[in-house]
């Protein structure tokens, strides 16, 4: 594997020792050990190879690109020209492996400890933003008295059945499953737990979900039925708190984490949506310093994120250069870091010989 050489002695073991001094920056190993360096190409001076990065919305890949063309243009004499190419493999949440039976890498629950904080705003925009990263992406609206996620995907109609399994809408490269399909517009759902209960679990199973690397799931507000079923129906890979930045949102916030850890839920941060002067700001940041966890986007007040909800083009592809959209897009790959390093189990090192 490591003889291939150029007439002028670059070889493959030379490019991999140089590599070797190379970090991966969330796991603090090298990319040789951490199996991430393939196919290594050399032609006379020119070399190039593929860095397998465990998330598509890496955020650090250009770090990683420039620290490896230096690292090999420094330490392997003869080197002109580098090529870096770049592929992703998520890894898998193994306490879902042989738990459903269906093909999903990573689920993610979006919760809010009280209504009108733009939690299925921050779902949807967040999904939408993994998909044009180049993640396999889908969305379970778990929120099944008020289910938005249709009306903010620009969707409608009801799914059709394959194998007696509902297939997902799509829209914007995202796979979507919701009750809002399943019922008559404008009709109020009134269930108890055991009904709530089931509803949810079927939502995992009774659907053709095709392979996902992630899987949003957008709850309902409070701390209720629907938390305790999503947490005994599927193991979760991480919560996500969303909240506004005024002190009642930031308690109620802090209510939906400790629901979250009492169900042994890993919560990955908080998300501060709508703030600026209106509601004021910092709310989120208080929030999660309480809480002891992350603090992963601030997410301003702005008419084109409300207009894009409601007219089912999502901020991040309806104005993708707004402050809105970039913010959106920064939490889809701080988010997607989280679960790399919290997914990350360590393979058995590279040895360069």
């Amino acid at each position: 594997m490591f003889g291939k050489k150029s007439s002028d002695g670059v070889t493959e073991t030379a490019i991999l020792q140089a590599l070797s001094t190379v970090q991966e920056p969330e796991l603090h190993r090298d990319l040789v050990s951490l199996n991430m360096i393939r196919d290594i190409t050399i032609s006379g001076n020119n070399v190039g190879f593929t860095i397998m990065l465990t998330t598509p919305a890496c955020p650090l890949r250009t770090k990683m690109e420039n620290e490896s063309i230096a690292a090999v243009k420094q330490m392997v004499p003869g080197v002109d020209q580098v090529q870096v190419r770049f592929d992703a493999q998520v890894r898998t949440d193994q306490r879902i492996i042989g738990k459903l039976n269906i093909p999903v890498k990573n689920i993610i629950a979006v919760a809010s400890g009280k209504g009108g904080v733009g939690k299925s705003t921050v779902s949807t925009n967040l999904a939408v933003s993994l998909a044009l990263e180049g993640a396999k992406v889908g969305v379970l609206d778990a929120d099944i008295y008020g289910p938005n996620i249709p009306i903010m995907f620009g969707l409608s109609g009801k799914p059709h059945i394959e194998n007696q399994k509902m297939v997902p809408l799509e829209a914007y490269g995202v796979q979507v499953i919701s009750m809002g399909f399943l019922m008559p517009e404008g009709e109020a759902v009134v269930w108890r737990g055991p009904m709530l209960h089931k509803a949810i679990q079927q939502l995992f199973t009774d659907v053709r979900w095709g392979e996902l690397d992630y899987l949003i799931v957008d709850l309902p507000p409070g701390t209720g039925d629907a938390q305790l079923s999503l947490a005994q129906s599927a193991p979760l890979t991480g919560g996500i708190i969303v909240t506004g930045p005024q002190a009642v949102a930031v308690a109620d916030a802090r209510r939906g984490a400790a629901a979250f850890k009492r169900l042994e839920v890993p919560i990955l941060g908080v998300v501060e949506n709508m703030s600026g002067e209106v509601f004021g700001t910092g709310g989120g940041k208080d929030a999660a310093k309480l809480m002891g966890v992350d603090y992963l986007a601030s997410i301003e007040l702005d008419p084109r994120i409300r207009m894009g909800g409601d007219s089912g083009r999502p901020i991040v592809i309806d104005a993708p250069d707004s402050p809105g959209a970039i913010a959106f897009r920064q939490l889809a790959r701080v988010v997607a870091a989280l679960i790399s390093v919290a997914a990350y189990v360590p393979e058995p090192e590279v040895r360069i010989i």
